[in-house]
């Protein structure tokens, strides 16, 4: 990939909120190493997902400290502003990694209460931000794949909240699956709505190879992590009964969202052949990649729950192709990131040297 040099302050005030998507991505391949009994691999990338956590907060809290007007600007921004949204995916795949890998459930909890935190303010600024703002971008300038991270960050906690009603008593375990499946109802709701107007933008306006960046892969990547929260309703319904009564509502809305990512793969592997080869455009790292490999991650992961869920062992080998497809996608993000960072060491010692 190419690298563009940029000075340690200059990548401060650049810092692309989508960056949550590292979290994102190596939580959900860690998740991924652990369901198929790769442990070294899941507690290697657990620990380096709770150091990029960490490091990635200090820097958005530097930004906004240092950067106001510009952190700001990215909130309203219409294809910038829904990057936030991997803020809440990373807390809730995060504590998912605590909850399922540490059996860690107060930090899973914590993380859980930071997830709705962050969504309640994000929802209801960024969006009411789009509504009221005077000057507003055309359809085909102002939507992108991005915006469907609203629905990857509410169907992550209508996951952790799935995870968490499997780890804990009554009463609270009634109002936890009571609470993901509220989330995952609305999380399908809201794909419904911004994939038609993405999918109308895909066909009757011009498209150039730069229209088409990274976050378009959350198109399959939505209908993942909306498939891997259906299949753990599923599971959970032996534990509410009024998740009993809609077992065969969930069954089938599970299979309808893994049918609908299955669909998007090879349209996005075309586009992409079109883009990089046809189109020749250039391969350079970019954050945005990021929302390219949490998508291969999670569609193996929810698959694997899916078969766990609905018997449908003749899907097995399945999850193990995609997830060796996202950890070699993992494995080039991450060298990009390496480099990026070496170019910027090198970058602030220069002057002194």
């Amino acid at each position: 990939m190419q690298q563009v040099s940029r000075s340690p302050s200059s990548a401060l005030a650049e810092l692309s909120p989508a960056y949550f998507g590292m979290v994102m991505a190596t939580g959900i391949i860690s998740i991924g190493a652990w369901r198929l009994g790769l442990p070294r691999l899941a507690w290697g990338l657990f620990g380096l997902n709770v150091a990029a956590y960490g490091v990635l907060w200090l820097l958005f809290l530097a930004r906004l400290i240092r950067y106001p007007r510009l952190f700001a600007r990215d909130l309203v921004d219409h294809l910038q502003g829904p990057g936030f949204f991997t803020m809440v995916a990373a807390s809730s795949i995060l504590g998912s990694q605590f909850l399922l890998q540490a059996d860690n459930i107060r930090a899973g909890l914590a993380l859980w209460c930071v997830a709705i935190v962050l969504w309640l303010l994000l929802t209801y600024s960024i969006f009411a931000a789009f509504t009221i703002k005077e000057n507003k971008p055309t359809l085909d300038r102002g939507i992108s794949g991005g915006w469907l991270l609203a629905v990857v960050a509410t169907q992550s906690i209508a996951v952790l909240s799935a995870l968490l009603a499997a780890h804990t008593t009554q009463p609270y375990k009634l109002e936890m699956n009571f609470l993901a499946l509220s989330m995952w109802l609305w999380g399908g709701m809201l794909y419904i709505w911004m994939m038609s107007l993405i999918f109308y933008r895909y066909t009757f306006f011009p498209f150039r190879p730069d229209d088409l960046s990274p976050p378009y892969w959350i198109n399959m990547g939505a209908m993942a992590i909306s498939t891997l929260a259906g299949s753990l309703l599923s599971i959970n319904t032996v534990d509410a009964p009024f998740l009993l009564l809609l077992r065969p509502f969930i069954k089938g809305f599970t299979i309808f969202y893994w049918t609908t990512g299955t669909w998007w793969i090879p349209m996005l592997l075309v586009l992409g052949v079109w883009r990089y080869v046809y189109k020749r455009f250039p391969l350079r790292y970019d954050p945005l990649y990021w929302g390219a490999v949490f998508p291969l991650g999670m569609y193996a992961t929810s698959t694997l729950e899916l078969t766990r869920a609905m018997g449908f062992g003749f899907l097995h080998w399945l999850p193990k192709l995609f997830f060796a497809i996202a950890l070699v996608a993992w494995f080039a993000a991450f060298i990009g990131v390496a480099r990026n960072l070496w170019h910027l060491a090198r970058h602030a010692r220069a002057p002194s040297s």
